[in-house]
C-alpha cells in the first residue's frame, strides 16, 4: 500500500450558541474511495482538542485513510453525554461529506484515545440512543451514526473502574498533577459515579443491554497504569462473548501513549501500520461493491 500525500482542511462541523467546533480533515490525495474516519482526542474527558493526535492522524491518512480530528464540547461547556452527542454528530457529518473527501458514507469509522478511544465506542455500541442522537442534522435526516468499524487506542473503557482504582491506588501523571489527578479530573465531566457506571462501555455489556456490535481494533500497552489492563480484559472478553468481532493488538515500551508521544519509534510505527491496515481491511469489501 503506498504513501499518500495529504491535505488538510479546517471545517466548522457544529455550532453550539455562536461557539464552531472545528473538525481538522486529513485528505489523501487521490481518486479514492477512501475509508474515513472521526477522531476523538484523549484528555480526561475534560480537556484536549483536535490536535492532540496529529501523530497517529497524519500517518494513517498517509495510508489512505480521510481522517476528521474533532473538536468537542468539554467541561464547563458540557458535561455527560454533551461529548457522546457531538461526536455522533460527527460521524453523521463525516458520512454526509464523505463524497467531498472522496469516501463513502458505508466506509465511514471511528477512531479514538484515551477517554476519546471510550467515546468512540460508547458512541458506536448506541448509536440510536436518544441523547447521543440528540443534536438534529436537517440536511441530512436520515442518515444516523451507525458506523462498520473502531479503531480504539488505550480507552479508558470502564470510566467507573478507572475512577475507583486511581482514588484508592493514586497514579502520578505529569498532564493532571495540578487538578489532584486523573482520578479527581474525570469527575468534572461525569459528576456522578452513577453516570460513570451508566456510561461505562465495560458494565453495558455486563447488564446485557442491546447494543450495536461494530468490528473494533483495540490496541494498548499492557503495563499501562493510566488504564487499568483488568477493565480491557473485562471488555474485551465481554465483547467477543456478545458476538462482537474485536482485535487486540498489545504493545510494550514507554511511555503508555508512545504511538502517540514517539512516532519515530519502531513500535508505533508497528502500531500505526497495523491501524491503516485494519481499517482497509474493514472497508475493502464495501469498495469493491460500489
Amino acid at each position: 500500500m503506498g504513501k499518500y500525500e495529504v491535505d488538510i482542511e479546517e471545517i466548522e462541523y457544529l455550532n453550539h450558541n455562536g461557539k464552531p467546533l472545528i473538525a481538522r480533515v486529513f485528505k489523501p490525495r487521490g481518486k479514492g474511495p477512501f475509508p474515513a474516519v472521526i477522531d476523538a482526542h484523549g484528555g480526561a474527558w475534560c480537556e484536549g482538542t483536535r490536535m492532540n493526535n496529529e501523530t497517529i492522524n497524519r500517518p494513517v491518512a498517509e495510508g489512505g485513510v480521510v481522517v476528521a480530528a474533532l473538536d468537542f464540547r468539554n467541561p464547563p461547556d458540557a458535561t455527560y453525554p454533551g461529548s457522546v452527542a457531538d461526536i455522533n454528530y460527527g460521524v453523521r457529518w463525516l458520512k454526509s461529506q464523505a463524497a467531498r473527501f472522496n469516501s463513502r458514507a458505508d466506509m465511514v469509522g471511528s477512531m479514538g484515545t484515551s477517554s476519546g478511544g471510550h467515546l468512540v465506542v460508547l458512541a458506536a455500541m448506541k448509536p440510536n440512543d436518544p441523547r447521543y442522537a440528540a443534536i438534529p442534522m436537517p440536511s441530512a435526516p436520515n442518515i444516523d451514526a451507525r458506523v462498520p468499524f473502531v479503531v480504539t487506542l488505550w480507552p479508558v473503557i470502564c470510566p467507573i473502574g478507572r475512577y475507583r482504582t486511581h482514588v484508592k491506588f493514586p497514579v502520578s501523571d505529569p498532564a493532571y498533577k495540578n487538578v489532584g489527578g486523573p482520578a479527581v479530573r474525570q469527575v468534572s465531566y461525569w459528576l456522578t459515579e452513577a453516570a460513570m457506571i451508566e456510561g461505562s462501555a465495560n458494565l453495558i455489556l455486563q447488564r446485557g443491554e442491546k447494543v450495536d456490535l461494530p468490528n473494533i481494533l483495540y490496541t494498548q500497552n499492557p503495563e499501562d497504569a493510566l488504564h487499568p489492563g483488568q477493565y480491557m480484559e473485562e471488555f474485551v472478553s465481554g465483547y467477543r462473548k456478545a458476538g462482537g468481532k474485536l482485535q487486540l493488538e498489545l504493545f510494550e515500551g514507554e511511555p503508555y501513549d508512545l504511538v502517540r508521544s514517539k512516532p519515530e519509534t519502531e513500535t508505533a510505527k508497528q502500531v500505526i501500520a497495523k491501524i491503516i491496515a485494519y481499517i482497509h481491511q474493514q472497508t475493502e469489501k464495501q469498495a469493491k461493491a460500489a
